[in-house]
């Protein structure tokens, strides 16, 4: 059977490992935040629930970014960053404290209180910010410090957004998401080009996946390009020129060469046959797709929000789903080998991306019907992993060791 667990557990201590590490309580929050979200956004939008802290439309973009997203960053950065330096990354207290914080903030937008609700949502990256450079510069990492100060400025795009929505800033709280999309963007940029290329080599040998110091740079360097030039025409007013919308043109297309590139010299078609693998290829697939859509949109071809949501449902989804997956069995001592469980769950947000993505670019008319069969379909995928990892996040390694 397709949802038939295939592998059997020792027995281990029966004790609440939930605080030793931090993607144990970081990729259940994200995966309850991601099932529950956007059910709670149709409420929304069919006007039977509200979030006084923020406008519908705002709170839906709001959370799917330092909600969902920023929790698996920094489940992933704490677990990361513990190997990258040698040293502790939060734990117990420290880490129930966090865990606290950032629902903390998911509660307070449901609330009156708009001011606790933006403390709480800017506090928790600076805290994990903190977090993460305890180890980092107690084991001398100094490689990936940067982290630390990407983590800086989504606490910075948080201010913005909130401070926007208070009336305290004049520009557009949309500036703040992009910007914290960006941001997203150059994470995944660096870390995909450390990790899909290994795994994919340790995962498929025949696959042969490598990496051009040309290409490399120029992914990266056309990442950090277009967050600069998305704040900078953000900040200005400018977004609506036709020469803004030139320069996206430029930056974006270039992007798109630059990331696909990239993405065919990891050789995905050899990975078909290994679903732990091909979800990271189909999930980098859509970082090419949300470049050149966001080319196609400055040109004025598309509109806008395809490009948004061929990133978050679409690159955001699957990398995430594809890397909770495989640290969390990793972390865990178990099989680095997806089972029903994974599979069906990669499916249903791969076909969440195209429907939400792929239907309105077709068939425009059809927008509303695609929207909401694209949100049962990543709803149905998080609630399986969440069911299906709780119990292992929540219980002692299969081998004895901490983490």
């Amino acid at each position: 059977m397709l949802l038939q667990i295939d592998e059997r557990e020792p027995v281990v201590p029966d004790r609440l490992a939930l605080w030793d590490l931090g993607f144990r309580p970081f990729y259940l929050l994200a995966a309850a935040e991601a099932a529950l979200a956007v059910p709670l956004w149709a409420a929304m939008y069919l006007g039977w629930l509200g979030a006084p802290a923020m406008p519908g439309m705002a709170w839906h973009a709001h959370e799917m970014v330092f909600g969902y997203t920023l929790a698996v960053i920094v489940g992933f950065l704490f677990t990361a960053g513990r190997n990258w330096s040698g040293q502790p990354t939060p734990s117990g207290r420290a880490l129930m404290a966090l865990a606290l914080l950032w629902l903390a903030a998911r509660v307070l937008l449901f609330t009156p209180w708009a001011v606790a609700a933006a403390l709480a949502n800017v506090a928790f990256p600076l805290a994990a910010a903190v977090g993460l450079a305890r180890a980092l510069v107690a084991g001398k990492n100094r490689r990936n410090y940067f982290f630390v100060g990407l983590l800086l400025v989504l606490a910075l795009a948080a201010a913005a957004v909130h401070a926007a929505h208070l009336g305290w800033l004049r520009w557009p709280g949309a500036l703040g998401v992009q910007v914290a999309l960006d941001v997203v963007l150059v994470i995944i940029t660096v870390m995909a080009g450390r990790v899909v290329p290994m795994f994919t080599n340790n995962g498929v040998p025949r696959a042969h996946a490598t990496r051009h110091p040309g290409v490399e740079r120029a992914v990266i360097g056309s990442a950090v390009m277009l967050l600069a030039l998305d704040f900078a025409l953000g900040a200005s007013g400018a977004g609506s020129a036709a020469w803004a919308n030139a320069a996206l043109l430029a930056v974006a297309t270039a992007a798109a060469l630059a990331h696909g590139a990239r993405w065919w010299l990891w050789h995905p078609r050899a990975t078909l046959g290994t679903p732990l693998v091909w979800v990271l290829h189909a999930a980098y697939a859509f970082v090419v797709l949300h470049l050149a859509l966001r080319a196609l949109a400055a040109a004025g071809w598309v509109p806008p929000g395809l490009a948004v949501h061929a990133f978050t449902v679409g690159a955001i989804g699957l990398l995430t789903l594809g890397m909770m997956t495989r640290s969390a069995r990793g972390h865990t001592a178990r099989p680095l080998r997806a089972d029903g469980f994974d599979i069906a769950a990669y499916s249903l947000v791969l076909g969440a991306a195209i429907v939400r993505v792929g239907w309105p670019l077709v068939r425009p008319e059809m927008q509303l019907a695609a929207v909401g069969l694209s949100a049962l379909m990543w709803s149905a995928a998080f609630t399986i992993f969440f069911l299906h990892y709780a119990p292992w996040l929540a219980r002692p390694r299969l081998d004895g060791q901490p983490g």
